[in-house]
Protein backbone atom coordinates (compact mmCIF):
# COMPACT_ATOMS: atom_id res chain seq x y z
CA UNK A 1 0.00 0.00 0.00
CA UNK A 2 1.45 3.69 -1.39
CA UNK A 3 0.40 4.98 2.93
CA UNK A 4 2.65 2.52 3.84
CA UNK A 5 5.66 3.65 2.02
CA UNK A 6 5.26 7.11 1.75
CA UNK A 7 3.74 9.50 4.55
CA UNK A 8 2.12 12.82 2.89
CA UNK A 9 1.51 15.59 4.90
CA UNK A 10 1.36 19.12 5.15
CA UNK A 11 5.03 21.29 4.74
CA UNK A 12 7.13 22.52 7.74
CA UNK A 13 7.86 25.72 6.26
CA UNK A 14 10.56 26.26 7.97
CA UNK A 15 12.96 23.20 7.69
CA UNK A 16 11.31 22.05 4.11
CA UNK A 17 10.85 24.79 1.72
CA UNK A 18 14.84 24.24 0.11
CA UNK A 19 13.96 21.21 -0.31
CA UNK A 20 10.45 21.42 -2.06
CA UNK A 21 11.98 24.01 -3.96
CA UNK A 22 14.65 21.13 -5.11
CA UNK A 23 12.09 18.69 -6.19
CA UNK A 24 10.04 21.63 -8.24
CA UNK A 25 13.44 22.31 -9.97
CA UNK A 26 14.09 18.53 -10.40
CA UNK A 27 10.70 18.12 -12.55
CA UNK A 28 10.03 21.48 -14.30
CA UNK A 29 12.47 23.04 -16.80
CA UNK A 30 13.60 26.26 -15.49
CA UNK A 31 11.44 28.79 -17.37
CA UNK A 32 8.17 27.09 -15.80
CA UNK A 33 9.76 25.69 -11.59
CA UNK A 34 8.96 28.02 -8.86
CA UNK A 35 12.03 29.82 -7.84
CA UNK A 36 13.34 29.51 -4.19
CA UNK A 37 12.05 32.69 -3.16
CA UNK A 38 8.44 32.00 -4.26
CA UNK A 39 8.75 28.30 -2.89
CA UNK A 40 9.52 29.74 0.68
CA UNK A 41 6.80 32.66 0.19
CA UNK A 42 4.39 29.81 -0.58
CA UNK A 43 4.93 27.41 1.90
CA UNK A 44 5.14 30.36 4.45
CA UNK A 45 1.48 31.71 3.47
CA UNK A 46 -0.12 28.62 2.93
CA UNK A 47 1.48 25.42 4.45
CA UNK A 48 -1.90 23.71 5.42
CA UNK A 49 -2.48 24.13 1.06
CA UNK A 50 1.28 22.56 0.51
CA UNK A 51 2.08 18.79 0.73
CA UNK A 52 4.51 16.54 0.65
CA UNK A 53 5.46 13.07 0.09
CA UNK A 54 8.32 11.80 2.57
CA UNK A 55 9.69 8.36 1.90
CA UNK A 56 9.13 6.64 4.81
CA UNK A 57 12.35 4.23 4.03
CA UNK A 58 14.79 6.95 3.09
CA UNK A 59 13.33 10.11 4.28
CA UNK A 60 13.50 11.36 0.99
CA UNK A 61 10.69 13.78 -0.19
CA UNK A 62 9.18 12.16 -3.40
CA UNK A 63 7.16 14.38 -4.37
CA UNK A 64 4.72 17.88 -3.40
CA UNK A 65 1.30 19.52 -4.74
CA UNK A 66 1.07 22.95 -3.92
CA UNK A 67 -1.43 25.61 -4.06
CA UNK A 68 -3.51 28.71 -2.83
CA UNK A 69 -6.93 29.49 -1.62
CA UNK A 70 -8.86 31.97 -3.38
CA UNK A 71 -12.66 33.02 -4.43
CA UNK A 72 -11.50 34.27 -7.72
CA UNK A 73 -12.72 32.53 -11.00
CA UNK A 74 -10.10 33.03 -13.07
CA UNK A 75 -6.89 31.33 -13.03
CA UNK A 76 -4.18 33.81 -13.60
CA UNK A 77 0.01 34.11 -13.67
CA UNK A 78 -0.22 36.43 -10.74
CA UNK A 79 -0.79 33.03 -8.07
CA UNK A 80 2.57 31.45 -9.58
CA UNK A 81 4.23 34.71 -8.15
CA UNK A 82 2.48 36.51 -5.75
CA UNK A 83 1.57 34.18 -2.60
CA UNK A 84 0.07 36.81 -0.46
CA UNK A 85 -3.23 36.47 -2.94
CA UNK A 86 -3.93 33.35 -1.18
CA UNK A 87 -7.53 33.55 0.60
CA UNK A 88 -7.58 30.55 3.14
CA UNK A 89 -11.27 30.38 3.47
CA UNK A 90 -11.16 31.04 -0.70
CA UNK A 91 -13.86 27.64 -1.82
CA UNK A 92 -11.51 26.87 -4.68
CA UNK A 93 -7.95 26.25 -4.92
CA UNK A 94 -5.41 27.40 -7.57
CA UNK A 95 -3.04 24.40 -7.80
CA UNK A 96 0.60 25.74 -8.55
CA UNK A 97 3.18 22.63 -8.36
CA UNK A 98 2.28 18.77 -8.65
CA UNK A 99 6.07 17.41 -9.01
CA UNK A 100 7.36 14.13 -8.29
CA UNK A 101 10.79 12.62 -8.65
CA UNK A 102 11.61 10.80 -11.41
CA UNK A 103 12.63 7.71 -9.28
CA UNK A 104 9.47 7.71 -8.20
CA UNK A 105 6.92 8.06 -10.85
CA UNK A 106 4.83 5.10 -12.01
CA UNK A 107 3.54 4.37 -8.73
CA UNK A 108 0.37 6.41 -8.10
CA UNK A 109 2.16 9.04 -6.15
CA UNK A 110 0.85 11.81 -7.72
CA UNK A 111 -2.51 10.57 -7.55
CA UNK A 112 -2.37 9.92 -3.73
CA UNK A 113 -0.89 13.37 -3.20
CA UNK A 114 -4.34 14.70 -5.62
CA UNK A 115 -6.65 12.45 -3.33
CA UNK A 116 -4.99 13.57 -0.35
CA UNK A 117 -5.59 17.13 -1.29
CA UNK A 118 -8.82 16.54 -2.72
CA UNK A 119 -9.95 14.96 1.15
CA UNK A 120 -8.56 17.70 2.93
CA UNK A 121 -9.59 20.73 0.79
CA UNK A 122 -13.08 19.55 0.73
CA UNK A 123 -12.73 18.53 4.68
CA UNK A 124 -11.91 22.12 4.67
CA UNK A 125 -15.30 22.76 2.85
CA UNK A 126 -13.53 23.89 -0.30
CA UNK A 127 -15.70 23.28 -3.68
CA UNK A 128 -13.01 22.47 -6.65
CA UNK A 129 -9.44 22.39 -7.29
CA UNK A 130 -8.16 24.06 -10.80
CA UNK A 131 -4.96 24.20 -12.31
CA UNK A 132 -3.11 24.83 -15.57
CA UNK A 133 -1.21 21.91 -17.80
CA UNK A 134 0.45 21.11 -20.90
CA UNK A 135 -1.37 18.94 -23.38
CA UNK A 136 0.81 15.56 -22.45
CA UNK A 137 -0.65 15.44 -19.34
CA UNK A 138 -4.53 16.23 -19.88
CA UNK A 139 -5.16 12.60 -19.70
CA UNK A 140 -3.79 12.11 -16.67
CA UNK A 141 -5.25 14.64 -14.81
CA UNK A 142 -8.84 13.42 -16.61
CA UNK A 143 -7.97 10.14 -14.97
CA UNK A 144 -7.12 12.23 -11.74
CA UNK A 145 -11.06 13.51 -12.20
CA UNK A 146 -10.61 16.66 -13.50
CA UNK A 147 -12.51 18.56 -16.43
CA UNK A 148 -10.76 20.11 -19.22
CA UNK A 149 -12.08 23.90 -19.57
CA UNK A 150 -10.17 24.47 -22.80
CA UNK A 151 -7.12 26.82 -23.16
CA UNK A 152 -6.18 28.99 -20.35
CA UNK A 153 -5.15 32.34 -20.08
CA UNK A 154 -2.43 31.77 -18.23
CA UNK A 155 0.96 31.81 -20.54
CA UNK A 156 3.16 31.31 -17.10
CA UNK A 157 6.93 30.68 -18.57
CA UNK A 158 5.98 31.49 -22.36
CA UNK A 159 3.70 28.16 -22.87
CA UNK A 160 0.12 27.58 -23.71
CA UNK A 161 -1.71 25.67 -20.82
CA UNK A 162 -5.27 23.72 -21.12
CA UNK A 163 -7.22 24.96 -17.80
CA UNK A 164 -8.71 22.13 -15.41
CA UNK A 165 -10.97 21.99 -12.94
CA UNK A 166 -12.40 19.22 -10.35
CA UNK A 167 -15.38 19.52 -8.23
CA UNK A 168 -15.30 18.16 -4.80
Amino acid sequence: MLTDRFEIRPIDPAAEWQTAAGVEAACFPPHEACKPDKMKARAEAAPDFFLVAIDRKTGTMAGILNGLGTDEAVFRDDFFLDASLHDPKGSRVFLLGLAVLPAYRGQGLARALMEAYAAAEKARGGSKLVLTCLDQKVPMYEHMGFCDLGMSASSWGGEAWHEMERTL
